[in-house]
């Protein structure tokens, strides 16, 4: 089979290839790739440039987030419809702002990659229609990615790893163990059977009252509090699986605060401290097992990275780091603006995918839910 520079082919060619569902076009000459990612999957409004260079590295030439934390506030929560409605009206800008800190035009791209799914389907929609529309407009290829994708490969963009390795992806919709064995190739171990665990800071966060985004707030608040105060439970700790349950936990939470209501700065601070410990011997655990299993599936160094907004607790990360020394693997936990949404990881998955030959046609939908591996068996609340 003879080798080809994708951006060569034709649109017609480009076309064809992504109706026809064909994932590897043929051996593709290793070239620069320019490419420009679009993230709309929730409530950031995000675009960049990344370049994958010959040797196959990256480059974050630009990378424009704009948070909608502000908007959503008011309300203690993402409102899907408002969260569609601002990517609407902003992201035309930071498409723009993203090409000129990069110092490109479009016709330099040698690609366009967007969100796909999972995500909010009216925010998905708006990111995803404006790439096939550049699409269609430049004659570039476009790429519809994963988000989930996108979060397992950025520590090939930050750290350059090789595959295979571990993947903990905690944010709030998603809370999984996925090995990593290739762009496309993905074997989920372990979910979460209900909330996400960034999903369960959240409600603790509005359950006590706290402020929005929970999370930090949890965290902030945990670090005055006594953990020992109160005894929650550990749900399936003692199990022999690699699936998460948050729900059962959240639950003891609200009795422990009924209990004491009402619930004073000192309360507050002592169950958000609890509630972190639980998580923290939870994850810990978890990964603990999950990096046995890797030992003994695979060979070579042993690798766990972490992706998602829940990356930047520092209690999570020192539990995830003491597992990953016993097991003597390394922790890669990206800079904090690549773990939680972004474009420069769209635009790093699309890049590694274009390298490969793959890319869709203006048929490409937006999907509500998407899992990294869709044979496998799907776990309640997994995505």
């Amino acid at each position: 089979m003879g080798t080809i520079l994708i951006r060569h082919l034709n649109n017609k060619a480009r076309l064809r290839a992504g109706m026809m569902g064909i994932d590897q076009l043929t051996a593709i000459e290793q070239a620069p790739l320019r490419i420009l990612g679009i993230e709309t999957s929730c409530d950031e409004t995000a675009a960049a440039v990344v370049l994958r260079d010959t040797a196959g590295q990256g480059q974050i030439l630009s990378n424009v987030i704009r948070s909608q934390v502000d908007e959503h506030r008011p309300y203690g929560g993402v409102v899907p419809e408002l969260a569609a409605r601002a990517h609407v009206v902003h992201l035309d800008r930071i498409i723009a702002e993203a090409l000129a800190q990069a110092g490109t035009r479009l016709e330099d791209l040698d690609g366009i990659a967007a969100t796909a799914g999972p995500g909010l389907i009216g925010g998905v929609l708006v990111g995803l229609t404006t790439a096939k529309a550049l699409a269609a407009a430049t004659g570039k290829p476009l790429i519809a990615v994963n988000h989930l994708e996108a979060h397992a490969l950025t520590a090939r963009l930050t750290d350059g790893i090789e595959f295979p390795y571990l993947l903990l992806l905690v944010s709030g919709g998603h809370s999984q163990f996925v090995l990593v064995r290739g762009v496309g190739d993905y074997q989920r171990w372990g979910s979460t059977i209900d909330d996400a665990l960034g999903e369960a800071f959240d409600k603790v966060a509005k359950l006590l009252g706290l402020g929005y985004p929970g999370g930090p707030e949890v965290e902030r608040l945990a670090a005055k509090g006594d953990a020992s105060r109160f005894d929650l439970p550990r749900p399936l700790l003692n199990q022999d699986r690699l699936d998460f349950s948050f729900s059962g936990l959240k639950t003891a939470v609200r009795l422990a605060a009924e209990k004491v209501a009402p619930v004073t700065d000192q309360d507050a601070a002592d169950i958000c401290a609890a509630f972190q410990q639980a998580v923290t011997d939870i994850v810990e655990v978890r990964a603990g097992a999950a990096l046995q299993r890797l030992a003994s599936e695979t060979e070579g160094l042993l690798r766990l990275v972490v992706a998602g907004g829940v990356a930047a607790n520092k209690a999570i990360g020192a539990a995830l780091k003491r597992a990953a020394d016993a097991a003597g693997a390394e922790l890669i936990v990206p800079p904090p603006t690549l773990c939680t949404d972004n474009g420069a990881m769209v635009a790093w998955a699309g890049a590694e995918r274009l390298a490969l030959g793959q890319v869709d046609g203006f048929d490409a939908v937006a999907k509500p839910r998407w899992p990294l591996d869709e044979a496998g068996m799907r776990i309640g609340g997994a995505a």
